[in-house]
């Protein structure tokens, strides 16, 4: 039988969503898709773009896509297997992996709203690349340098899904959760770049409502903490087992 998605999942792909729109992404993508395909913006911008340009945008962004992904799942990995060894030694450990994440995933969130800046959350690293290396290797190489940047923006939100999974104590939860966060963050950026006219438009339109989106990331984030913390995720997960039809 086949039951209704995990809430974790749902929260995994919201979560890359959200990233996508935050401050430190969403005005950068023209310039990451200029960079990537090699394009000129006036190339991208044109409200029927050619077979060629279509081709050469869609092939640079799942090189791209890919290399991100390929970071956070391994990150997913790592956490996976951290807990599960965790738990192995001791079997209250994860309980106490659940508390201590969710306390941190809580702060996250405060410091994304805003309420309290925490400084260890404000400075920012990237992996800058000069000249991005030739080719669809180059531009999956500056999919994993993004993935290895740590900006105040999405940091938190990564970390927050990381904790997420390292509390799962399985290792295929945390390979999966992450997976679904790069696909929450990934398809907005394919989107974009295949309807660069149409998303200079409605990103002209959207961008006073940005700090908003930030707020309310930080909301999600304080709640997914305080659901952790009290051990609320399971029952969520079973509340809307009930609540949502499946299929047999």
């Amino acid at each position: 039988m086949q039951q209704a998605a995990n809430i974790t999942y749902w929260i995994a792909f919201t979560a890359g969503i959200l990233s996508f729109a935050s401050p430190c992404v969403l005005p950068l993508i023209p310039s990451y898709l200029t960079y990537i395909t090699g394009l000129s913006f006036s190339q991208l911008e044109d409200a029927h773009p050619n077979a060629k340009v279509r081709m050469t945008v869609l092939l640079h962004s799942l090189c791209f896509i890919l290399g991100f992904t390929v970071v956070f799942v391994l990150l997913g990995a790592i956490a996976g297997v951290a807990s599960s060894k965790f738990q192995f030694y001791l079997r209250e450990g994860l309980e106490w992996v659940e508390k201590i994440g969710g306390l941190f995933i809580f702060l996250f969130g405060v410091h994304m709203t805003g309420l309290f800046h925490f400084g260890v959350l404000l400075g920012e690293k990237r992996v800058h690349l000069h000249k991005k290396p030739s080719g669809y290797v180059g531009t999956f190489v500056v999919g994993v340098a993004f993935a290895a940047g740590w900006t105040p923006c999405i940091g938190p939100i990564l970390a927050s899904i990381l904790m997420v999974a390292a509390s799962s104590g399985h290792i295929g939860e945390g390979i999966g959760l992450l997976a679904v966060y790069s696909l929450g963050l990934g398809v907005p950026f394919l989107l974009a770049g295949l309807l660069f006219h149409q998303f200079l438009v409605a990103f002209n339109r959207f961008k006073k409502y940005i700090r908003l989106v930030e707020i309310v990331t930080g909301a999600m984030l304080m709640a997914v903490g305080i659901m952790l913390m009290f051990n609320l995720m399971g029952k969520l997960t079973m509340y809307l087992y009930q609540i949502v039809p499946v299929q047999g």
